[in-house]
C-alpha cells in the first residue's frame, strides 16, 4: 500500500526515500493521469526532449527508479520528487493540474503525519478498502496480512537481504510453494492486470498467504539464513508448509483455494468469500 498512492482512484507508483525524507512519483503515472493519453510513455518522451531543448532544470534533475510494471516486473521508470512535479505539471495543459497540486500536497501532509504515528498508515489503509466497498471482516484479514508481510520483510533485512529485487523473488518463491502457481499465472486465474494480487485474494487465499509467510518468518528467526540464497532456500520451505496444508483442504472439500474471484469495480456483484 505504501508504494501506491490513489488520485481519483487511478494509482500512482511512489517510493519514499527515507535518507531525503520525500516521495518520489512515476511521472507517466502523472502524466496518465492528466492528459488521459493513450500512450503516456510517448507523451512524456516528447514532452522530456521539447523541456531540455527549452534548457529545464527540472528535466534534466529527473532521474529513473525502479518500479512495478503493470507485468508484475521492476523496471525503471522516470521519477519526479513533489517540488519537481508542480514544475512539471505546469508543462501539461489539463483540467486535473491543480486537483492533483492539492493531492500531492495532502500526500505529503500525511506521510510527515505518519512517520509521527505510524499506526496513522493502518487507520488510512482500512479507510481506503472500506471506500471501496471491501467487507470489515476482509479489511481485517488484509490489515493482517499487511502486518505478517512487514513482519516478514524486517527480518529478512536484518538477515541479509537488501535488494528490492530480492524480496520481490522471495515473496513469488512463497506465493509459488504455497498455491502451486506463480503470482503472475495467480493474477490471470483472476483476470487483473495492474492491479495488487492481495487486494483481490479470498479470505482463503488471504489465509493461506499468510500463513505461507508467517512460516517463513519463523524458519528464517530460528535458523538465521544470510544472504538471498539461503533465504530463498527458506521461503520455498516455508511456503511449502502452506502448500501441504491447501492440498489438504483442498483434498477434503473437493474445492481449489485459487479462485477467479476478484474485486475489480465492474464486479462488485461478485463478492470477497
Amino acid at each position: 500500500m505504501s508504494n501506491i498512492k490513489l488520485f481519483e482512484e487511478k494509482r500512482v507508483r511512489s517510493i519514499w526515500n527515507e535518507e531525503e525524507q520525500q516521495w518520489y512519483f512515476s511521472i507517466v503515472d502523472v502524466i496518465t493521469i492528466l492528459t488521459e493519453s493513450i500512450d503516456p510513455l510517448a507523451y512524456w518522451r516528447k514532452l522530456k526532449e521539447r523541456l531540455k531543448k527549452e534548457g529545464n532544470e527540472t528535466v534534466t534533475n529527473c532521474h529513473a527508479l525502479k518500479m512495478e510494471a503493470a507485468d508484475g516486473k521492476m523496471r525503471f521508470t522516470d521519477v519526479a520528487n513533489a517540488q519537481q512535479l508542480l514544475r512539471l505539471i505546469q508543462s501539461v495543459p489539463s483540467p486535473k493540474a491543480e486537483p492533483f497540486k492539492q493531492w500531492l500536497a495532502q500526500v505529503g501532509y500525511e506521510r510527515m503525519q505518519e512517520i509521527e504515528n505510524p499506526e496513522l498508515a493502518t487507520q488510512r489503509a482500512r479507510e481506503l478498502y472500506k471506500a471501496k466497498g471491501y467487507p470489515d471482516d476482509w479489511i481485517e484479514r488484509r490489515m493482517r496480512s499487511i502486518a505478517i508481510r512487514e513482519e516478514l520483510t524486517e527480518e529478512w533485512q536484518q538477515h541479509g537481504v537488501k535488494e528490492q529485487k530480492e524480496y520481490s523473488i522471495l515473496t513469488a518463491e512463497i506465493a509459488k510453494a504455497t498455491f502451486g502457481i506463480t503470482p503472475s499465472e495467480h493474477k490471470a486465474v483472476k483476470s487483473l492486470e495492474s492491479q495488487n494480487l492481495r487486494d483481490h485474494m479470498t479470505d482463503l487465499e488471504l489465509i493461506f498467504s499468510m500463513l505461507g509467510e508467517a512460516a517463513t518468518t519463523e524458519m528464517v528467526k530460528a535458523n538465521h539464513p544470510i544472504g538471498f540464497v539461503e533465504n530463498k532456500k527458506t521461503a520455498q520451505q516455508g511456503g511449502k508448509i502452506a502448500g501441504d496444508a491447501r492440498k489438504e483442504l483442498e483434498k477434503k472439500t473437493q474445492k481449489n483455494v485459487v479462485s477467479p474471484t476478484n474485486y475489480l469495480p465492474e464486479k462488485k456483484t461478485k463478492k470477497i468469500g
